[in-house]
């Protein structure tokens, strides 16, 4: 029953392992540390659904490269951001900032569901009208009635 305790650690060790050459880590635990935070937060540019952490693209190991390059030279986590902003658009950030051209994306769901809302909320019914039957249609739903199943 041990073994199984130990399986899940040994697992994401593995992974975490797995997510980076040793050879490409830098040698200093928090600049490591700080490069993997940007890692977290810059998109791929081929697989887009991803993090260049996550990535196995050509490119995300490009970009890792180049963070950590930058990372080593003493820069700001901020200037790296307007770094990779300035050579690759606000697309390369998964969590763009909020401004002018981000306005739509990040006020654009919420606005849907504000109209959504109103319109369920002020939606007037429509009356249901009784419709008199006549009397021949009441004599044919009266033979209906009386009339065997076939």
């Amino acid at each position: 029953m041990t073994r199984v305790r130990w399986l899940p650690a040994l697992g994401a060790a593995l992974c975490l392992a797995a997510a980076a050459d040793p050879a490409d880590r830098l040698p200093n635990p928090a600049d490591e540390a700080r490069a993997r935070a940007i890692f977290q937060e810059t998109r791929c540019l081929v697989c887009q659904g991803q993090s260049i952490d996550d990535s196995d693209a050509d490119l995300a190991g490009d970009l890792r490269k180049l963070i950590r390059a930058q990372v080593k030279a003493g820069r700001s986590d901020s200037a790296i951001r307007a770094f990779l902003v300035s050579r690759f658009g606000e697309f390369v950030l998964l969590r763009p900032p909020v401004s002018a051209e981000t306005a739509l994306l990040w006020g654009g769901p919420f606005a849907v569901a504000l109209i959504g809302l109103c319109v369920l909320l002020f939606r007037r019914p429509r009356p249901v009208e009784a419709i008199a039957l006549t009397e021949e249609e009441e004599t044919k739903i009266a033979g209906l009635a009386e009339s065997p199943l076939i």
